[in-house]
């Protein structure tokens, strides 16, 4: 084969690879453009391939969310990372996704004789309702922190705390009291209750924690619930990257105010470390900063989230 007809050969080869890949035409529309027969078009596709000219990448959607799951995970020396892919990023259709991803992964991974501890707030009311029944024994569940609201604002801390117990069929222990009071005094006062005491005993020393983290605005179930005073608010909104177990933490989890700290009934933040696994269920714009500090800090091994929220996540620096 002379040079010149080697070199009409390699571009119609080209061209036809170009039709077919990049513009969609057929094989047999091909041969009619090039003026050739339909199996010298289907032997150029594949010498095309074969040669290096034409190269082919299929990406599964699994694929690149393991990936980017990976990455959060060792940004943040987390023990695992799942992510949920939502259509859009908008809070309510976050939540429900993350719930449902959330709800699978507790399933597949709670056992006989587990002692789940649970905060409260929308975002776990989406996973309380998704849980499926699992038949496990001597699983207990209790409430992490107080969620009795002093305003109309519903913290589903019950409803939550309910049915997690119906999930793993097991009677639930409550935190019958706010989530915060006026003064460490009273907080002091309330602990020494036997009963009260015994509870947060209990979720202190539980295996697993499931939480999320609360944004300062003033759609937060917390600052609607009326907790706070004006002064509050105004530490609150000046450091405030958002909450987790009604304790307030700056962007890189530091304890906002330690006396609204020493208020707040329910789990310490340093006991949150040492689960087993503390898993942060939360996603969503608002979010973002309030989990970049729950992560900074430590306080949690495991992260429940949506494939925006991680990408928001990379791209912080430490």
């Amino acid at each position: 084969m002379t040079e010149e007809r080697a070199g009409d050969k390699l571009s119609k080869m080209i061209d036809a690879a170009r039709l077919y890949y990049e513009l969609n035409y057929n094989q047999e529309e091909i041969a009619q453009k090039l003026g050739v027969s339909r199996p010298t078009i289907s032997r150029f596709l594949q010498q095309a391939k074969d040669e290096g000219y034409v190269q082919i990448r299929i990406v599964h959607p699994n694929d690149s969310k393991t990936a980017l799951a990976e990455r959060v995970a060792s940004k943040f020396r987390l023990k695992k990372v799942i992510l949920a892919s939502v259509p859009q990023y908008e809070d309510e259709i976050v939540k429900r996704y993350i719930g449902e991803a959330a709800a699978d992964y507790l399933y597949g991974t709670v056992k006989d004789g587990d002692t789940i501890a649970i905060t409260w707030g929308t975002t776990l009311y989406h996973v309380a309702t998704q849980l499926k029944d699992k038949p496990v024994r001597d699983v207990k569940v209790v409430q992490l922190n107080g969620g009795v609201s002093h305003s109309e604002a519903n913290t589903y801390a019950y409803e939550i705390v309910n049915l997690f117990g119906r999930a793993f069929r097991t009677l639930p222990h409550f935190i019958p009291l706010p989530a915060l009071v006026d003064h460490p005094v009273v907080k002091k006062t309330i602990e020494s209750d036997r009963h009260i005491r015994n509870i947060l005993e209990m979720g202190k020393q539980s295996n697993i924690a499931v939480v999320t983290v609360g944004a300062p605005t003033d759609h937060s179930v917390l600052i609607r619930a009326n907790y706070f005073t004006e002064s509050d608010l105004e530490v609150i909104r000046a450091k405030g990257a958002g909450d987790i177990c009604s304790r307030y933490i700056d962007i890189n989890g530091q304890i906002c105010s330690e006396e609204l700290n020493g208020r707040t009934i329910g789990i310490s933040l340093e006991e949150l470390k040492k689960k087993e696994q503390s898993i942060l269920v939360a996603g969503g714009p608002d979010k973002v900063d309030g989990i970049t500090g729950a992560l900074r800090g430590g306080y949690v091994n495991v992260l429940v989230t949506d494939q925006f929220t991680a990408k928001y996540l990379l791209e912080r620096e430490l």
